[in-house]
């Protein structure tokens, strides 16, 4: 039976994690001449952009490729010729993946013609497709489907007006309805079953106007695999190629692109939220043009990738009636909210369909096509690389990448890209390419949208107050305290998470990570949202900066009905608009009070009696549903779900539990959008309460005893300097910005979005409480049930109203005792006996004592604090000698110390660790921050300070080629444990000059880490990324670290066939730096559970063996160790204890800069404290290899490696006294994937690089041997190509190994290239190297340049103007940190992102140019997109325009624009204009030149406020005489530590 589909849940494996992405392309001829030509040329494409897909443990299978075209006819009348069948004018073809079994092919065959008689379709005929098996690899081959194609007619007699060759009523699409509702109908009645046995049944394509050949088969197999293709009467006027990268390798021939109607290249981050809406809008939906919706519901096939679901909702948008232009705009939206400059028609548009529905958000390339038309249309963010030629000869090339397709330079008319929320259209009936601009503005005017707005949506603030009598009063202090009481409240609580939103407007800031237990394994009640987790973006999508990107980003939400989502008018816009979804109690007061028409509230009790008991809970569930269905019988569109009215007789049901178990009632009811949801709760009070409640369907939370704490507080004194009104308005502002945090670290840009997307993992919760309530929501090693819910619930209701004696006690909080341990509170790992036992063994080095530690630590575990701590060794043969098991020095060689950058801890602390691990053989990590180059020389007793492992994170701060090439290993920080999907700040008051060095930066200037890589958007994007630092530094390994998540093991598969050698699964509770409290406890899982689906997966998918897993999070003891090895782990991560090891008291204050034992500060007075020595930190490590060692003994394995992936010595306690454990199952985490003895369970071979494959290895060295080795110029001219990645690079790195930080003297060698250079052209090279380019080049042109030279311009043959046209890609000179660049021609998006020290000169960027720049200076002569200086902390640009018009387009936050007058610096911008044009013989440049005198005026100088104060500060104290690093020092001393300059004589002291 040949089994095609991705195989089902096992153990922690879930298919739905699958993510994949691509490289796409589009080929289309305007006149719509339809010619083979263009499909050969379209296959080439794929074939250069086989890079961009995926190839796993078969490599010669891969992910998929395919390519759709129009139906090719002549092909087809040949066919139809020799087997004697008569092909109608109209016909259909069907191009199916079919069983291989003949019988129950048969049976599918005769099943399908039986619906087409039917629907009065006919079959005419079938064909199986022309292959060639033999060119595919083996699993391909193993899973190959019979592909058939049917050919379908509309029956003789019947109108063709309206069908894809009639015309008349219709818009052409009558027969496609029908060949839909056919295939619609096939899939259930037929096709479900056959899932269900393991069959293949699925339609690659049907219509009347598109084919698609596609399956799993690498790019350049395609047209040998399907000989059709290769056939010259194979013709067609448009094409779509896509080739695949999935995170896994299992074999699936659907899932290979192009799908019906389009390709996609990213990710839809909301897309649970989208199918359940969907889903739920279907009862809804009524078309005349489908009289019969059940026919074709459900819409959404949710087996499929997020792209085919994507595409099944342009199906059947498209087919319901809607221009396809007009439904691609609905699916994916400009970020219109924030836009001022849209025109007003075009943003009414879009205001009326938010109110039909949400975005499909996440980083998205889309080409698409209805046969006739085709187009592309880019994310609101500008996400995914989409780059365009148009021709003299009427042809346009969109693809992932130029240089796809070779093109005379005299030909093209125009090089362009798709920018953020742009669309691409190409009308071959018109024969022309519609500007995004006109096919908005025609789209807009269709219908008077901005009218229906204006007269039907309301917002918030314009409905009419209330009579005060209607707001309900604020309770009694007593009764405060009651209510407090019965929703869990804490003294702790209210003091440390509320009181600091109220007074700051901020989410309250913590460190070092999370010790407490997680919710099902605490004895205390806990509040249902405890039990939920956050899930973010890593790898195969990126997190968002919500705050300097905020012109992507919408906090508003919307109430009231959605109606017909087929039937546009104005009644879609009657509905109530919400600037934010936190409300208070006035708010709900004008809301539940309104009259407006058909939107009318209904107040919902969420109470139960408290005397029914645990069972009184699932019947207050069941009576707010049946009031729910009642109200909404009614009329009422508003359901206001309340627990006012708490008090000794009745209790509150969870609020997160009523809403998301009404949600799903009302979904699985078809009446959940005819009302939104208002949440009127006592419960939520902190922003995670707040973000589970929208993620399970809340449209407003109106918090009302949070709000009632706060003026409680602002009462008693406690917000003094505030008014009432301000500090809740604060409240309000701070959760609405926390909110903004948490989606935007998932990647979602709109709170609409992501309301009931569900992006969260349950842990300790049973499947009989999530399959009914929280549908959808993994919860993958179950947990309490309704009654324990219910038990939690009254626990907290007795103690707010207890009888008797008791009753006076209800007048206090507990003290609460989450965030810090108490003597009788929750336990936790880290308690004062703990960190004093472990200090003084490591410093007398007293085994015994660590022993203590140990046993206590593994105590609390085992009681309470851990999923491991539920595990216990079962050995399967007898104990050994100890000398028989592996020497310690083997087991340190695994352990690795934490990423914790110069910059978070001290030099003192930093350097301890490296020394302490560079002489046990372990590693230690530079963090983010970079490192002083000095340490890379050993000391004089031979100890070396250099960190083995250099870190690469988001905000590049010191990488560069020098610091790559020392590394042993280089990590990419994808997330980190505390805070995954954040991007990080070291504000200007502790970056002291030694730190700004080290970080080549400015002393006392603001640093700020981006959530993102800029330069990992994908999957794709990080392979490219692997391949860019192995260039760098072909003797390191590369690490990745995930951080623990549902779906994570799927990422890491990816990640192994990206090429990484080692992957570090980071658990959520770990972390040593600064992050929202929020994100400490609430954001990722254990690392138990990520590490065990990992390791399965990567055995599942045959991938195992290529890579090193490694893990950390709170990693205390050698059992620890031991079990992290059964469960997967090869290497291990140790962050708090060496810090606690070297004197880390865990006063949990590090981002205060006031650590009273010198670690996490940079304040030389508090360093001076600093007690540690390398010593304690080698203690510590030996005594957990001592007790790994004693532990295997116990267990008779002579070896860490005997015991990795070997759960079956672990087995599950359930402890009995537990009244919550005791539910938990970990026989997911303990499951072994079957695999034989082929099937590596732990590493056992080398990644392939691919290093001696590249260009500068097999030509470039050579040619620079003179240079490298006796520093002789060398001069060469080399051809190009988009295939040639990374070029200069493994260059590069030779130079730096040989002449380390200084390089070569300038020009030494020089590189000329002719043609389309590849990604990272030039990355990370460094002094003494020059290369330009004749042509164009891709994403990522000069990242991290370190000191060479660049220059590209456009070939001397080209026809357009280079200052209106695209020369290279987005993200070029990230983290560039020296050296020069002329581009001659515009960048993409995110130009000079982190640039630190290049100077640069370009003739136009797109958005979001030179964010997050800390130095350098760039010129730029030509526009700017939007969001300019987004960040900008450093540097200097100069813009040469019209002032108010950069004004427009700058983000002010952190720069002042102004004239350039200043003598110096004309002669400074002067100076590299002359180069530019000298360079790149710029026209445009010598034209400012040539009129200097007047154009300089135009230059508008941008620079950083605060960048400038301390030059000024730096320049004023080096006037006195100082060298310049006693004035950097002295300025920050005055400007940003407030402290008296000293004299000269002082600051050399």
């Amino acid at each position: 039976m040949t089994q095609t589909r991705i195989p089902q849940s096992q153990g922690l494996y879930d298919p739905a994690f699958e993510h994949d992405a691509c490289g796409i392309g589009l080929l289309a001829h305007v006149k719509g001449i339809r010619s083979h030509g263009l499909v050969r040329r379209a296959l080439d494409i794929l074939k250069r952009l086989d890079h961009r897909g995926g190839r796993g443990a078969d490599p010669e299978s891969g992910d998929g490729a395919g390519i759709l075209t129009q139906i090719p006819h002549e092909v087809f009348a040949k066919w139809a010729d020799s087997a004697g069948i008569a092909l109608p004018k109209v016909y259909g073809v069907g191009m199916m993946f079919l069983p291989v079994d003949g019988e129950v092919r048969t049976a599918c065959e005769a099943e399908l013609g039986r619906i087409a008689a039917e629907e009065k379709l006919t079959v005419i005929g079938w064909r199986t497709v022309p292959i060639d098996p033999d060119v595919l690899g083996k699993s391909a081959r193993l899973t190959l489907p019979c592909i058939r194609q049917v050919f379908i007619g509309w029956p003789e007699g019947e109108d063709l007006a309206g069908s894809a060759a009639g015309e008349g009523a219709d818009d052409g699409f009558a027969f496609e309805r029908k060949l839909y509702t056919l295939r619609k109908r096939a899939e259930k009645e037929i096709g479900k079953a056959l899932h269900a046995q393991g069959q293949t049944f699925y339609f690659a394509s049907l219509s009347g106007r598109t084919i698609v050949y596609k399956g799993l088969v690498l790019p350049e197999q395609l047209p040998g695999f399907y000989t059709d293709l290769q056939d010259e009467d194979y013709k067609s006027a448009l094409a779509l190629v896509h080739s695949r990268f999935s995170t896994n390798t299992f074999p699936s021939w659907e899932r290979a692109h192009p799908y019906r109607y389009l390709i996609h290249n990213g990710e839809i981050n909301t897309i649970k939220g989208n199918v359940n809406w969907m889903r739920a809008r279907e009862a809804a939906c009524k078309s005349g043009l489908f009289p019969d919706m059940e026919k074709i519901r459900p819409i959404i096939d949710e087996n499929g990738s997020d792209s085919a679901m994507l595409d099944n909702a342009l199906e059947f948008l498209r087919l319901s009636g809607r221009d396809l232009a007009h439904a691609v705009m609905m699916l994916v939206p400009e970020p219109w909210v924030g836009d001022e400059m849209m025109d007003e028609d075009k943003r009414a548009f879009y205001e009326y369909h938010s109110c039909l529905m949400e975005p499909w958000d996440g980083p998205a390339s889309v080409a698409f096509t209805d046969g006739v038309r085709i187009g592309a249309c880019l994310d609101r963010n500008g996400l995914r690389p989409s780059r365009y030629y148009v021709t003299d000869d009427d042809m346009v090339i969109m693809a992932s990448e130029v240089g796809v397709m070779d093109v005379a330079a005299e030909r093209v008319v125009r090089k362009d890209r798709l920018r953020p929320g742009q669309m691409l259209l190409i009308d071959t009936a018109q024969g022309r390419v519609i500007p995004d601009e006109e096919i908005k503005r025609t789209i807009a005017a269709e219908r008077p949208y901005k009218e229906w707005v204006r007269r039907h949506l309301v917002k918030l603030g314009d409905l009419p107050p209330v009579p005060a009598e209607k707001v309900p009063r604020a309770p009694a202090p007593d009764e405060l305290v009651r209510l407090q009481r019965a929703f869990g409240y804490t003294f702790e609580e209210l003091h440390k998470t509320i009181k600091p939103i109220a007074a700051r407007g901020e989410d309250p800031v913590g460190s070092m990570g999370y010790d407490a237990a997680l919710a099902v394994l605490s004895k205390k009640p806990q509040l249902l949202y405890n039990y939920f987790k956050q899930m973010f973006a890593q790898v195969t999508n990126p997190p968002i900066d919500a705050f300097l990107e905020k012109m992507i980003t919408s906090v508003e939400s919307m109430l009231g009905p959605d109606r017909n989502l087929l039937e546009p008018g104005p009644e879609h816009a009657r509905k109530i608009r919400l600037s934010t979804p936190i409300l208070t109690d006035e708010e709900l007061a004008r809301i539940r009070e309104n009259r407006l028409d058909g939107l009318r509230a209904a107040t919902l009790p969420m109470l139960f009696p408290a005397a029914s008991g645990e069972a009184g809970l699932k019947e207050g569930l069941d009576a707010l549903f049946a009031a729910a269905d009642k109200a909404i019988a009614e009329g009422a569109s508003l359901l206001v779900l309340s627990d006012r009215g708490v008090g000794p007789g009745m209790a509150p049901i969870p609020a997160l539990l009523a809403v998301a178990g009404l949600h799903h009632h009302l979904i699985r009811s078809g009446t959940r959008t005819k009302a939104s949801f208002i949440v009127e709760s006592g419960e939520p009070r902190e922003v995670h309460h707040f973000a589970v409640l929208l993620g399970y369907g809340a449209a407003a939370i109106n918090p009302y005893l949070a709000l009632a704490s706060v003026a409680r507080l602002h009462e008693e004194g406690q917000l003094e300097s505030l008014s009432l009104e301000e500090a809740v308005d604060k409240y309000v502002k701070g959760v609405t910005k926390g909110l903004l945090k948490i989606i935007s670290k998932m990647g979602i840009s709109t709170i609409q979005s992501y309301i009931g997307a569900q992006i969260f993992e349950a842990i300790g919760i049973g499947r009989e409480v999530t399959d009914k309530y929280f549908t959808g929501t993994p919860s993958r090693i179950g947990g309490i049930g309704l009654t324990t819910i219910a038990r939690e619930t009254l626990m907290r209701h007795e103690k707010a109203f207890p009888a008797g004696a008791a009753e006076a006690a209800a007048d206090l909080l507990d003290p609460g005792d989450d965030l810090q341990w108490r003597p009788d509170g929750e336990d936790h790992l880290f308690t004062p006996l703990t960190i004093h036992t472990l200090q003084h063994a490591v410093r007398t080095g007293d085994y015994g004592l660590f022993r203590e530690y140990s046993r206590h630590v593994d105590e609390t575990a085992k009681k309470s604090c851990t999923l491991r701590g539920l595990l216990e060794f079962v050995p399967d043969r007898p104990p050994i000698p100890l000398e028989e098991v592996e020497p310690e020095e083997s087991i340190l060689r695994r352990f690795r110390t934490g990423a914790m950058s110069f910059g978070s801890i001290s030099k003192e602390a930093h350097e301890t660790l490296a020394i302490a691990m560079n002489r046990i053989g372990g590693k230690s990590n530079s963090g983010e921050g970079g490192e002083d180059p000095a340490r890379y020389i050993p000391d004089e007793n031979g100890d070396s300070r250099s960190s083995a492992i250099k870190q690469v994170a988001s905000g590049r701060f010191g990488v560069n080629s020098h610091y790559l090439v020392n590394a042993k290993e280089i990590q990419i920080k994808m997330a980190q444990g505390a805070k995954p999907g954040e991007g990080g700040q070291l504000p200007g008051h502790k970056v002291y000059p030694w730190i700004a060095k080290a970080r080549n930066s400015t002393p006392g200037v603001e640093l700020i880490s981006p959530p993102p890589h800029h330069d990992i958007y994908s999957i794709e994007d990080l392979a490219q990324l692997i391949y860019d630092l192995k260039c760098a530094n072909p003797a390191a390994d590369i690490n990745v670290k995930l951080v623990s998540e549902a779906g994570v093991g799927t990422i890491a598969a990816g990640v192994a066939k990206a090429r990484a050698d080692v992957i570090l699964i980071s658990g959520y509770d770990g972390g040593t730096g600064a992050a929202a409290r929020t994100s400490i406890k609430h954001a990722g899982m254990p690392w138990e559970i990520g590490l065990s689906e990992t390791h399965q997966t990567l055995v599942l998918n045959g991938l195992r063996g290529r890579v090193r897993l490694e893990v950390d999070g709170k990693l205390m003891t050698g059992r620890d160790v031991v079990v992290a090895a059964m469960l997967g782990a090869e290497e291990f991560g140790f962050s708090t204890l060496p810090l606690v090891a070297v004197g880390c008291v865990m006063m949990r204050v590090c981002h205060l800069d006031t650590c009273p034992v010198g670690i996490a500060t940079q304040n030389p007075e508090l360093r001076a404290k600093f007690p540690g020595k390398p010593e304690h930190v080698i203690n510590f490590m030996r005594f957990v290899a001592r007790e790994v060692r004693e532990i295997l003994a116990q267990l008779g394995l002579r070896s860490l490696d005997e015991a990795v992936g070997r759960t079956d010595l672990l087995r599950q306690v359930k402890p009995e006294d537990h009244w919550k454990a005791a539910d938990l199952d970990l026989s997911p985490l303990l499951y072994r994937p079957p695999a034989g003895p082929e099937v590596a369970i732990r590493h056992c071979e080398s990644q392939d690089h691919g290093i001696e494959r590249t260009l500068d290895v097999r030509e470039i060295i050579p040619l620079c041997r003179p240079a490298l080795e006796a520093k002789e110029p060398v001069r060469a001219v080399l051809p190009i190509s988009n295939e040639n990645r990374a070029v200069g690079t493994v260059l590069g790195s030779e130079v730096s190994k040989r002449y380390g930080a200084e390089g070569l003297p300038e020009d030494t060698i020089r590189l000329h290239f002719v043609g389309s250079a590849g990604q990272s052209f030039a990355a990370f090279v460094p002094k003494g190297i020059t290369m330009t380019v004749e042509g164009d080049a891709n994403d990522y042109f000069g990242k991290g340049l370190s000191g060479g030279k660049l220059a590209i311009w456009p070939p001397a043959r080209s026809k357009f103007v280079p200052e209106k046209n695209i020369l290279i890609g987005n993200v070029a000179f990230y983290g560039a940190t020296a050296g020069e660049a002329y581009i001659r021609g515009v960048a993409g998006e995110r130009f000079c992102v982190r640039n630190s020290g290049a100077n640069v000169v370009v003739e136009g960027v797109g958005n979001h140019g030179c964010e997050y720049m800390t130095g350098g200076r760039v010129v730029i002569l030509g526009e700017i997109g939007q969001n300019f200086a987004a960040g900008m902390s450093g540097g200097i640009a100069y813009i040469f325009g019209d002032l108010p018009e950069v004004k427009k387009r700058c983000n002010l936050s952190l720069v002042d624009l102004e004239e350039l007058d200043d003598p110096a610096e004309l002669a400074v911008v002067r100076a590299m204009i002359e180069k530019h044009v000298k360079y790149t013989h710029s026209t445009l440049g010598q034209s400012i030149l040539d009129d200097w005198m007047r154009q300089s005026r135009r230059f508008v100088r941008v620079i950083p406020r605060d960048y400038r104060r301390m030059l000024e500060a730096i320049e004023r104290f080096r006037k006195t005489g100082v060298s310049e690093q006693e004035a950097a020092l002295a300025a920050f001393r005055a400007e940003k530590l407030g402290q008296q300059p000293a004299s000269a004589h002082a600051l050399r002291a």
